[in-house]
């Protein structure tokens, strides 16, 4: 059986663009295949105590016959073969790449190691925005709001502005 996942990528260190690209690669490699994908957005960094590198971010949409748990596995078994180390220290951290499951089909999933949909997306723009362009009439399946809607509800005031119209 064919499933949906919807994952963000981002990260802000070394060559983000090409960091993307092998993300999407390695990811259709091992989940499936990409059925949509946004462009690549440039942001702020969100949360961070300390001044760091813009992050460049992209969403996702790829038909996987995976579950959620084996989806996870996969995406940290790539961040890491892409150089993401992982900190025990407080905060946010810079990254060359996180690989966000954003949604699995319309599961809610509520565990330790895995919260489906992600907690924080309504929070944040630098998802948000990629999200709205690949499915905008989405409906969040605990919120019961689009995507669209969600954007337009969106506080989070840190800029996010499309860098590439080809990836």
């Amino acid at each position: 059986m064919q499933n949906c996942v919807v994952v963000l990528l981002g990260g802000n260190l070394g060559d983000r663009s090409v960091t993307l690209q092998h993300s999407r690669m390695e990811l259709e490699t091992e989940l499936g295949t990409i059925l949509m994908k946004s462009g690549i957005y440039e942001s702020a960094p969100w949360g961070f105590d300390t001044v760091v590198p813009n992050f460049y971010n992209q969403v996702l949409v790829i038909e996987t016959v995976l579950s959620p748990h084996q989806v996870l596995k996969k995406t940290q078994e790539i961040e890491w073969a892409l150089g993401r180390v992982r900190s025990l220290g407080k905060g946010y951290q810079s990254r060359s790449i996180d690989i966000d499951i954003l949604f699995y089909n319309n599961w809610i999933v509520k565990e330790t190691v895995l919260t489906l949909p992600h907690a924080r997306i309504a929070g944040r723009r630098f998802v948000l925005v990629p999200l709205a362009e690949v499915l905008p009439d989405f409906l969040h399946p605990e919120l019961h709001c689009t995507i669209s809607a969600l954007l337009d509800q969106c506080n989070d005031p840190l800029p996010v502005k499309r860098v590439d119209e080809n990836d």
